[in-house]
């Protein structure tokens, strides 16, 4: 289960940021989480509640947001959210397509005191 490894990245990015802003403790942590990211989000959160204990993060409440898989159409320049996985464009049905969003996960804010 790679989630173990993701919060043991993001951990580390959630302290380096409290430190840089002489935090003491994070209350609140909120994610973005592509759906074609890799990463199984209720994986996600059980590695999380299991890595957090003893941190800077014991305690924060953890918020993950589900990003649809989005793209862009590079014939007509439609942008499209995909409801299903089918790199195809909604409008004209080229497969001529960029993805633009929901392949990665990001940490999007925190709550420190």
């Amino acid at each position: 289960m790679h989630e173990y490894s993701v919060v043991q990245a993001l951990l580390e990015q959630i302290e380096g940021v409290a430190k840089d802003n002489d935090a003491s403790i994070v209350t609140k942590i909120v994610v973005k989480i592509g759906v074609m990211s890799g990463i199984e989000a209720h994986l996600l959160e059980i590695a999380f509640n299991t890595f957090k204990e003893k941190t800077i993060c014991d305690g924060a409440e953890f918020v993950m947001n589900i990003q649809p898989l989005t793209i862009e159409c590079q014939n007509c320049q439609q942008v499209s959210e995909l409801q299903k996985i089918h790199y195809c464009c909604q409008k004209c049905e080229s497969t001529n397509v960029k993805v633009i969003d929901g392949e990665d996960m990001f940490l999007m804010s925190l709550e420190m005191e």
